[in-house]
C-alpha cells in the first residue's frame, strides 16, 4: 500500500460520508416539511401535489444512496480488487499493437461500465417514474435507446481513444496539451452536432405550429438578435410525463427546444417567459462560460495526468501490474471525481448564477414576471419538484436555485417592474 493507495481510499471513504450524510438531510428535511405547503406556494400548490413531490424527492434521494454506495464498491471492484488489471492483461493476450491493446481495454471497459449501471437505470426508470407516474417508457424503448447510446458510444468513442492514445505515446511531454485541444475540439464538436444529428435519433421535433405562440416567438426571437428558426417541439411524451425546454447548440445549428408535455401546460404568456429565460442563456452567452469552466479543469487535469503516468506508484497503489497511456487514462477519470468531489458547490453555484440571470433576462425583456412566475409554479408541479430542499444539500448538488429562492427573486424583479 503506498501514497496512492492511502490516498484515494481516503478521499473515497470521506466523499462517500459526505454524500452519505448530505443524502440523509435531505431525506430528514423534506419529511419534516412534508406536509406544510411554503406560504410563497400556498394557493398555487395543492398539499396533495406538494406531498407527491416530497415523497418523490425521497424516493429518487434513497436510490442515490444505493447508487453511490454502489459507485464506490465498482471503484474498488475495478482498482484495488484488480478487475482493471485482469482486463489489461486479456487484452495483451490477443492484441499486440500497443494503440489497439488500449482501444479495446478502454471500449470494453467503458461498455461494462453501461452494463453494470443498467439495473438502476431500469430501477430508475420503471419502478420509481412508473410509481409516481411520470413513466411512458416501454420495456421495447428503453431497450431500443440503449443500443443506440452503445452505438453512438462506439462510433464516436472508439475514434476518440485512438487518437487520444496516438498523442500520449508520440507526442512528447506535451502530449498533455494536444490532448486538451483535441478534447475540446470534439466537445465544441458534440455540441454542434447534438441538435441536429444525434438528438434526432431518439426524439422527434416539429416547430410550433400554434399561430398565437408562434407569433409572440418569432417576436421575441429577432428583438434577442438570436438568428435561427429552430425552434421546435419535441415528443418527450413519449418516455416521460415530465416538463423541460433547454438551449444547445451554436452558429447555424443552435436551437431552443420545448417539450410537448411543457407546451401543453403553459399559456401562450407563460411560453413566452420560458423561452425569453431560455434566450438568456444565450444572450450571456452560458455555453461559452461552460466551456470555459470545463476547458480550464479539463487542461489542469490532464496536466496532472501528464505527471501520474510516469510514476508507476500510481499504476501499482490502484491495482494495476503493467504501467500504460490506457490504464493511466481510466485509472484517472476513476480517480478524478473523488477528489472533484469538494468543488461540486462552486460548480453548482455558478450555474445558479445562470438560472437567476436568464430569469432576469426573461423578466426583462418580456416584462411579464407573473407569467414566469406561473410558469414556474406549473413546472414545480408537474414535474413533483420538492419546494422544500434541504438547504445545504441544494447548495452543494442543485444547478438550479431553490424554489423559495428562485420565486422570491421573481418577485422581487415584479416590484421593481
Amino acid at each position: 500500500m503506498n501514497i496512492y493507495t492511502v490516498a484515494t481510499i481516503t478521499a473515497l471513504f470521506f466523499g462517500l460520508i459526505l454524500q452519505l450524510w448530505l443524502f440523509l438531510r435531505q431525506e430528514k428535511y423534506v419529511f419534516q416539511h412534508r406536509n406544510n405547503v411554503p406560504e410563497l406556494f400556498r394557493g398555487h400548490i395543492s398539499l396533495e401535489s406538494h406531498q407527491k413531490a416530497a415523497d418523490y424527492t425521497i424516493a429518487k434521494t434513497h436510490l442515490l444512496l444505493i447508487e453511490e454506495i454502489f459507485t464506490a464498491l465498482v471503484f474498488l471492484f475495478w482498482t484495488i480488487g484488480g478487475s482493471l488489471n485482469s482486463l489489461d492483461n486479456f487484452w495483451r493476450a490477443y492484441i499486440s499493437t500497443p494503440i489497439w491493446i488500449g482501444a479495446a481495454f478502454i471500449i470494453s471497459f467503458s461498455l461494462s461500465m453501461s452494463i453494470l449501471d443498467l439495473p438502476l437505470a431500469i430501477y430508475r426508470t420503471f419502478i420509481i417514474e412508473e410509481r409516481f407516474g411520470f413513466n411512458r417508457t416501454t420495456p421495447r424503448l428503453f431497450v431500443t435507446d440503449t443500443i443506440k447510446q452503445l452505438i453512438l458510444f462506439v462510433l464516436f468513442g472508439t475514434p476518440l481513444a485512438c487518437i487520444v492514445l496516438w498523442l500520449m505515446e508520440t507526442a512528447g511531454e506535451n502530449w498533455w496539451i494536444y490532448t486538451w485541444c483535441v478534447w475540446m475540439t470534439f466537445i465544441v464538436f458534440m455540441t454542434w452536432t447534438f441538435p441536429t444529428f444525434i438528438a434526432p435519433l431518439f426524439n422527434k421535433f416539429t416547430p410550433l405550429v400554434d399561430e398565437e405562440i408562434r407569433v409572440r416567438v418569432t417576436s421575441l426571437v429577432e428583438r434577442c438578435g438570436f438568428h435561427t428558426d429552430a425552434i421546435h417541439v419535441m415528443d418527450s411524451s413519449r418516455r416521460s410525463t415530465h416538463g423541460n425546454a433547454y438551449f444547445t447548440g451554436f452558429g447555424q445549428n443552435k436551437r431552443i427546444v420545448f417539450f410537448d408535455t411543457l407546451v401543453k401546460c403553459l399559456s401562450p404568456d407563460q411560453i413566452e417567459t420560458v423561452l425569453a429565460h431560455e434566450l438568456g442563456h444565450f444572450s450571456y452567452r452560458h455555453v461559452f462560460k461552460r466551456w470555459l469552466v470545463i476547458g480550464t479543469m479539463s487542461l489542469i487535469g490532464l496536466s496532472i495526468l501528464g505527471y501520474l503516468r510516469h510514476d508507476p506508484l500510481f499504476f501499482f497503489g490502484l491495482g494495476v501490474e503493467f504501467p500504460s497511456s490506457h490504464t493511466a487514462l481510466i485509472l484517472f477519470i476513476l480517480v478524478t471525481p473523488l477528489f472533484t468531489l469538494f468543488i461540486q458547490p462552486f460548480l453548482s453555484h455558478f450555474l445558479r448564477q445562470h438560472e437567476f440571470e436568464a430569469d432576469r433576462f426573461s423578466c426583462q425583456t418580456t416584462g411579464k414576471p407573473q407569467a414566469l412566475k406561473e410558469a414556474l409554479l406549473n413546472l414545480y408541479q408537474e414535474n413533483a419538484g420538492t419546494l422544500t430542499p434541504d438547504p445545504l444539500y441544494s447548495a452543494f448538488y442543485d444547478s438550479h436555485p431553490p424554489a423559495v429562492i428562485r420565486l422570491s427573486q421573481i418577485i422581487l424583479l415584479e416590484n421593481q417592474a
